[in-house]
């Protein structure tokens, strides 16, 4: 492992990001983790990172020159998205991501592809619509009345829902068959899956509810 720690990181893509969803990030997790080029719109934001994971193939030389070299961990394969390698190279109970939504389909693609491949991993994406995350086993998510709940399967799964406008059991996911994008909180809602495949939108202002569910949430087992 490049980075162990005890408390949450915040992990900065290079894809679209604001100000104003670092500062959300660093509230609750305050210390930084760079993938690749993030690292500059970390630095331009006054966040040193602890470390830089990367290929570095889209670091400046300013940020070469800015960041210490002992923090700098260049990982040369290609068989691994940086957002995958970081995930690989993270020990943390909670990882925030930010820059890792908007900008590029592609990209948000392979984003959601490596929550579903690293499920033990609890791992937060914050953009300007969505806070994104993998559903673990079950989960008890505070949310206000009507706020919206989409669910988007990665593969194969099932599940119950208590809480939901259009509740969720009896149905079989797969992301070419049944989803559940666009459904409605009626208020606390509780969710289980019979595998760590589901995704989990709600808007941005619901994040620390999300982060706090996280926690007492049970896991994935790893591997």
């Amino acid at each position: 492992m490049i980075v162990q720690d005890l408390g949450p990181i915040t992990l900065v893509g290079g894809g679209a990001a604001t100000a104003a969803q670092l500062r959300a990030a660093l509230v609750l997790a305050p210390e930084v983790v760079a993938a690749d080029g993030g690292a500059g719109f970390a630095l331009a934001h006054g966040a040193m990172p602890r470390a830089v994971i990367g290929d570095f193939d889209s670091i400046s030389d300013a940020v070469r020159g800015a960041v210490p070299k002992a923090r700098m961990h260049h990982i040369p394969e290609q068989d691994s998205t940086d957002f995958e390698k970081c995930l690989a190279r993270i020990a943390a109970p909670l990882i925030l991501g930010v820059g890792f939504t908007g900008a590029r389909m592609d990209h948000q693609m392979a984003v959601c592809n490596a929550l579903v491949r690293a499920p033990h991993q609890i791992c937060v994406l914050l953009g300007s619509d969505d806070v994104i995350f993998l559903c673990p086993p079950s989960i008890r998510l505070d949310l206000p009345e009507g706020a919206r709940v989409s669910l988007f399967p990665m593969g194969a799964v099932e599940g119950t829902s208590a809480g939901l406008k259009w509740p969720i059991s009896g149905l079989n996911f797969a992301p070419d068959r049944q989803i559940g994008t666009s459904n409605a909180a009626l208020g606390e809602v509780c969710l289980s899956m019979t595998a760590p495949k589901m995704l989990v939108m709600v808007p941005p202002e619901h994040l620390g509810a999300v982060v706090a569910a996280l926690h007492a949430a049970p896991k994935w087992d790893q591997g």
